[in-house]
């Protein structure tokens, strides 16, 4: 069993974690050790009375910028000890990222751990992207007021995929966006409900009519929700074809 998969959020706001990743599967995969959870305030290694870590936009503009100085110090001691970045990649939760998903959940799994750096005010002063060559990811098309709600989501998404963090080692192998699907519809018990009724598929006990449902409902959810996942569906199952 893969044990210790190494996190470490550099933010301002330390408190902020762990949060809701103490709790349910995430906090016992984090009890039981199998991911490790370390925060680094950037304002440990800002000089003077106000521990300031931002400045004035350059060239002027409204907000501040997250200071590359201060940044650069904070990341290189979440580096201290590391002796293969590639295993342990350095990522920046950034509404100007690339979109996060599940196949990049799935291949971060696979790494030693991650680093991720929260933005605040008006972000982070560039020459950290260029010096370190941070990945940048966005989990939607919107903005938020700094990237902890959004590191937070990033580590729960990772972890849980981590072996023996679920209940079950086929937990997730049936879920929303594997294979370019979204997930079929779930039932139980009880049988009737508001006039409703558990679909009688899911109840004739012959798998093999349950796993094609499962499939054309799946089909039908995702051509019709996402379109765009259904075009590499489609695209992806004439490939294997």
């Amino acid at each position: 069993m893969k044990k210790n998969f190494k996190v470490k959020v550099i933010t301002i706001f330390p408190e902020s974690f762990p949060g809701f990743l103490k709790i349910g599967v995430i906090g016992k995969a984090l009890k039981n050790k199998i991911w490790s959870l370390k925060t680094i305030n950037p304002r440990d290694f800002s000089k003077g009375a106000h521990k300031s870590v931002d400045d004035t936009t350059a060239g002027g503009g409204p907000g501040m910028i997250l200071k590359a100085d201060i940044l650069g110090k904070a990341i290189n001691s979440a580096y201290k000890n590391v002796k293969d970045r590639k295993k342990i990649p350095l990522i920046y939760l950034s509404p100007r990222g690339k979109p996060l998903t599940q196949n990049k959940i799935n291949q971060l799994s696979k790494k030693d751990g991650m680093i991720l750096l929260c933005g605040r005010y008006e972000g982070v002063d560039e020459r950290i992207s260029e010096h370190y060559k941070v990945d940048e990811y966005s989990i939607g098309d919107f903005v938020l007021a700094g990237g902890e709600i959004a590191a937070q989501a990033l580590i729960e998404s990772t972890v849980r995929l981590l072996p023996g963090a679920l209940g079950h080692k086929d937990s997730s192998k049936e879920e929303s966006f594997n294979n370019y699907l979204l997930e079929f519809p779930q039932y139980t018990r009880p049988k009737v409900w508001n006039n409703l009724e558990i679909p009688e598929v899911l109840l004739s006990g012959d798998h093999k009519k349950i796993a094609l449902w499962r499939t054309d409902m799946a089909e039908k959810l995702t051509k019709k929700i996402r379109p765009d996942l259904w075009k590499k569906y489609k695209k992806n199952k004439t490939i294997k074809e």
